[in-house]
């Protein structure tokens, strides 16, 4: 089956200010093995917390996605992407 990838706004500003290489790497991550998932839960974690316990993150080496997923639309939506260190902070 597998879902559709969307991004946010802000998730396009984020992949935009990174290395080409970089952007690559994270799009062929969504497209080639996110998006071809039945549950895109099965690599990811979700987020600790009261406020941001509805969303996931995915790891690609140091760069974080965090993303929605919208079983009802079969969407996984990006939020922001960003560096680890830096990821959690931005809120």
């Amino acid at each position: 089956m597998g879902y559709e990838v969307e991004f946010d706004p802000d998730a396009l500003k984020d992949l935009k200010k990174l290395d080409r290489g970089v952007q690559q790497r994270l799009i062929g991550f969504l497209r080639l093995r996110l998006a071809k998932l039945d549950d895109p839960r099965c690599i990811g974690e979700s987020l600790a917390g009261s406020r941001l316990g509805v969303y996931w993150k995915y790891r690609v080496g140091d760069w974080r996605i965090i993303c929605d997923i919208q079983d009802s639309r079969i969407v996984v939506r990006v939020l922001r992407v960003g560096n680890r260190r830096e990821i959690y902070r931005q809120h």
